[in-house]
């Protein structure tokens, strides 16, 4: 009964505070007396109660003592104010207010928070207010927002100019490092974002094998390019029709889907178009449709598969490169690709793409060969000394790895025995510093186990979670992000505050 009325206290304050922030010249009055009606309410209830829920062998546990403290300070919820003011103007400036459509919240509802800065493993919006960040940038802030040594370097070539459209030391340094780390890479092309190396990518693995026709997965996600944009599934991934308004059917005829972690569905494509396949493309492990992790069956199949039809195996590696392992994904599951394509990580937080393999195949990229490929912008000095900098730490810093992983299953398995205690269906996973979580029974395999799980719930656990200074990935389609500097008490913080939210879904 004590535990009832206390989720129904904390229900009301979350109503009473959602309709002031609808209502902004009573807003601050109101979401003050829900505050304090709350506090007092939830204090009195609980004047002699313990809570304590278990978390991977580590129990996390309120007494009475603190109790009416920590009620008081999990009930209090932000104000957006500025946010709603500045992201209003903006959509009548840019499509949707935005520039990349995630950021618009439209998967979760509300409106976007509108960041003033970032550092280390927070950020704070125009309000004030401060947030456990678990986005980095969708993915690349692996040791922090605005790292000190990577923002001085930058300010140190910053001096030097901040683009040269000419060949620069900065590039050979880099390369070397990608080269050095990437099991598969011999030689590697930069460009300026992950949608541009994945052009790249798709034309050279056609002029390689002097096929046309490639292998996508359902769910993945390779960039805005023409032949990527195929909706997956039933009769459309095999009449192969565009997922876009304004992408021909020609572009997208010659882009095949199959179903993640199922070989069957691989083979029955090859089987079907014997000597047409040019390449097959997947993530290896799926951030687009949510986190997915592959099978080590699965990606060896298909390693053999490539092999066995003449087509060449393509690693998707923007999101998973030095953010699972050094080495990415492929020296994460010990299965090398014919090609990768890097990005977000190599930047250090600055735009950046690039794609390698074997040398052979990469001399046929203009200018050492006829396969052309250009960019203004690649190369830019400020992105290759904070993708260096960015990657010595990575390099240099023991254990790095294996302490992403062990924070990022800490914090997916405190959310999943959260979401037990309180009735609700959770399933997650980790990899490196790369995790996520889906409201599903699980577990999820592919992008159709992915569809069913309840995006409502999601949308609501989203906005609650952000309400009390936790930022997550706005769409239960996009995985998580762990970094060198969260600390264990961002994450038993984090875990608090869900448990507070799971209550009240």
């Amino acid at each position: 009964k004590e535990r009832n009325f206390k989720r129904g206290i904390l229900e009301r304050c979350d109503t009473l505070q959602g309709w002031s922030r609808r209502h902004t010249r009573t807003s601050n009055m109101v979401r003050f007396t829900a505050s304090a009606i709350a506090a007092a309410l939830f204090a009195a209830a609980s004047a002699s109660s313990a809570v304590a829920f278990a978390n991977n062998g580590a129990a996390f546990t309120r007494k009475s003592s603190g109790l009416s403290m920590s009620a008081v300070e999990a009930t209090k919820t932000f104000s957006f104010t500025k946010s709603e003011e500045i992201f209003a103007e903006a959509q009548t400036l840019m499509p949707g207010g935005v520039s990349s459509p995630v950021r618009a919240f439209k998967s979760v509802g509300g409106s976007p928070v509108v960041f003033d800065r970032v550092k280390g493993a927070y950020s704070w919006d125009v309000d004030g207010n401060q947030y456990i960040d678990y986005v980095g940038t969708w993915g690349p802030a692996i040791i922090g927002h605005a790292d000190d040594a990577v923002l001085d370097a930058v300010k140190a070539t910053m001096d030097k100019g901040t683009s040269f459209g000419a060949p620069c030391l900065l590039e050979n340094e880099l390369a070397k490092m990608v080269i050095a780390a990437v099991p598969s890479v011999e030689m590697v092309r930069f460009t300026n974002s992950g949608t541009e190396a994945c052009m790249g990518m798709v034309r050279l693995c056609r002029a390689a094998t002097d096929r046309e026709k490639i292998i996508k997965f359902e769910g993945c996600y390779h960039g805005h390019a023409d032949s990527f944009l195929v909706q997956a599934g039933s009769g459309v991934a095999t009449l192969g029709l565009p997922d876009s308004p304004g992408v021909p059917k020609s572009a997208t005829q010659a882009t095949l889907c199959a179903t993640y972690n199922d070989l069957a569905s691989v083979e029955a494509i090859l089987e079907a178009n014997k000597d047409e396949i040019a390449a097959i493309i997947l993530e290896p492990v799926v951030g687009n449709s949510g986190f997915i992790k592959p099978s080590q069956e699965f990606l060896e199949g298909c390693r053999s598969l490539a092999t066995k039809h003449g087509a060449l195996l393509v690693f998707d590696e923007v999101m998973t490169g030095f953010r699972v392992s050094y080495g990415g994904a492929q020296e994460y599951f010990g299965v090398s690709p014919d090609i990768t394509t890097m990005g977000k990580v190599i930047g250090g937080g600055l735009p950046v793409g690039a794609y390698g393999g074997p040398k052979k195949i990469m001399e046929l990229v203009a200018p050492a060969g006829a396969m052309y490929q250009a960019g203004t912008l690649s190369g830019n000095p400020l992105a290759m000394t904070a993708g260096i900098e960015t990657m010595k730490r990575l390099r240099d810093t023991p254990d790095a790895y294996a302490e992403l992983e062990r924070k990022g299953q800490k914090l997916v398995d405190g959310i999943v025995a959260l979401g037990k205690k309180h009735g609700h269906a959770v399933t997650g996973g980790c990899a490196g510093g790369m995790f996520g979580w889906f409201f599903n029974e699980g577990p999820v395999a592919n992008f159709s186990d992915a569809a069913k799980s309840d995006t409502d719930k999601f949308g609501r656990w989203h906005r609650m979670m952000l309400e009390r200074g936790v930022y997550l990935a706005p769409s239960t389609y996009e995985a998580g992000f762990m970094s060198l500097v969260h600390t264990d008490e961002d994450i038993d913080k984090t875990l608090a505050i869900a448990d507070e939210v799971m209550a009240m879904l």
